[in-house]
C-alpha cells in the first residue's frame, strides 16, 4: 500500500554504536519503522509517499518497561521535502538496536571484516569487493541495498563516508563527492 506521511528519524546511541529508528505518521496511524534503509538517512522530518509491505505488532523491554507498539515496513520512500526534528520527535527514548534481533553469526562475521578494512591499503580494496559485493566497483553514484543484514549496510555507509560519498536522500544515493562538483 502507498500512503502519505511524515517519517521522523532519530539517531540512538546504543552499545553497537548509533542507529536510526523512525516514527512514520499517516491518515491511517503512527507507525514505529526500524528498516536497514533508515541507516543512511540523517535525523530529520522527511515527507513524502510510503510504500508500505507490512504492517505488525512488535514488543521489546527497555530501560524497566514492556513496549508493545505497531511496525510498519518498507518497501520504498519518495520523498518530497526534508526539515529538522521538531522538539517532541527528540524527546529521550531507550530503544533496543534492531541489528541486534538479526543473528550472533551475521553479526561476527561482519566484525572481521571491519578490523580488515582499516589494516592496509591492499587488503582495503580486497575488504571492499567483499564489503559491497556485486555493488563492487563503484561508480560515482552507489544505491545501497537495504535487503543486506543491518551491520553489513552499516559498514558499507560507513565506508562510502571515508571514501567522500555524500548521500542524498531525495534521490536515495550516494555521490562521489569529486563528480558532484564536476557536473554543475
Amino acid at each position: 500500500m502507498n500512503i502519505d506521511g511524515v517519517l521522523s528519524i532519530k539517531t540512538i546511541h546504543g552499545r553497537n554504536g548509533p542507529f536510526n529508528v523512525g516514527r512514520l505518521i499517516t491518515d491511517l496511524g503512527e507507525f514505529a519503522v526500524k528498516d536497514t534503509l533508515l541507516e543512511q538517512y540523517d535525523e530529520g522530518r522527511y515527507e513524502g509517499n510510503f510504500a508500505i509491505t507490512q504492517i505488525f505488532p512488535s514488543s521489546y523491554f527497555a530501560g524497566g518497561r514492556f513496549v508493545v507498539e505497531v511496525r510498519a515496513t518498507l518497501k520504498s520512500l519518495n520523498l518530497i521535502g526534508i526539515d529538522e526534528l521538531k522538539p517532541d520527535d527528540k524527546a529521550a527514548n531507550t530503544e533496543p538496536d534492531p541489528a541486534d534481533e538479526q543473528s550472533q553469526t551475521v553479526v561476527e562475521a561482519s566484525d572481521s571484516s571491519v578490523q580488515t578494512i582499516q589494516s592496509s591499503e591492499i587488503a582495503a580494496e580486497t575488504d571492499d569487493i567483499t564489503l559491497f559485493g556485486s555493488l563492487w566497483p563503484l561508480g560515482d553514484q552507489v544505491k545501497l541495498d537495504p535487503t543486506v543484514d543491518r551491520k553489513r549496510f552499516r559498514d558499507q555507509r560507513n565506508r562510502l563516508r571515508t571514501l567522500d560519498y555524500i548521500f542524498d536522500a531525495l534521490d536515495q544515493v550516494w555521490n562521489k563527492t569529486g563528480s558532484i562538483c564536476e557536473s554543475q
